[in-house]
């Protein structure tokens, strides 16, 4: 193998936890494991927490991290977050819907950002002639949906949409706690992706 033992069996560990095979060790994971980076331990606990957020069900945290997988392109994590939504009882609408949203808001992170930027009266005032018809009537319900789309605005950078998500939230009545909790989950499996 490479490196300290301690360190690769914990990179292994992490890829074992979230349904990957041995194969999907990254050069960066095994760079880290090589230099017996304590971090490989910390960024499994975080992982692990962030999954096991108390606010979010099992179905629902995997959801979110599909959605992180999915807008990150690392397609190894987003078919074994798929695989973990699936074995927590998301349907294939309610895995396709995560994907259309994570593309929805792709296209609304930049446009609004632009926007947001620009801070002129035409932009401001301008139709933005984006279908947004999958808002409507969510498979998983507009609660969901919003958190979803919360979550890509934050990896996306969008203020205007990470504020008007999360305002929309709280009108639904959902939890701050809840609300971070998505967030971080967003933020620690970004961190993840990053040596994916």
């Amino acid at each position: 193998m490479f490196g300290i033992a301690t360190e690769s069996n914990a990179a292994l560990s992490l890829l074992q936890e979230l349904g990957l095979a041995e194969s999907h060790l990254s050069s960066n994971l095994q760079a880290l494991a090589a230099a017996d980076s304590k971090y490989l331990r910390d960024l499994k606990i975080n992982v692990t927490n962030a999954l096991g957020a108390e606010t979010l069900n099992k179905k629902e945290a995997y959801l979110l991290a599909l959605s992180v997988a999915a807008n990150e392109k690392v397609t190894a994590l987003q078919e074994a977050f798929t695989a973990q939504a699936t074995a927590n009882g998301a349907t294939d609408k309610e895995v396709a819907e995560v994907l259309a949203c994570t593309s929805l808001l792709n296209a609304n992170n930049v446009y609004y950002r632009f926007r947001h930027f620009m801070h002129e009266e035409f932009y401001n005032t301008a139709q933005a002639g984006i279908r947004m018809s999958i808002m409507a009537n969510p498979v998983l319900g507009k609660e969901f949906f919003e958190l979803v789309s919360l979550v890509v605005s934050a990896l996306n950078g969008c203020e205007l949409c990470v504020t008007s998500h999360e305002k929309t939230l709280v009108g639904h009545g959902t939890s701050k706690q809840r609300i971070h909790d998505a967030v971080r989950l967003g933020a620690v499996l970004k961190s993840l992706t990053a040596l994916m």
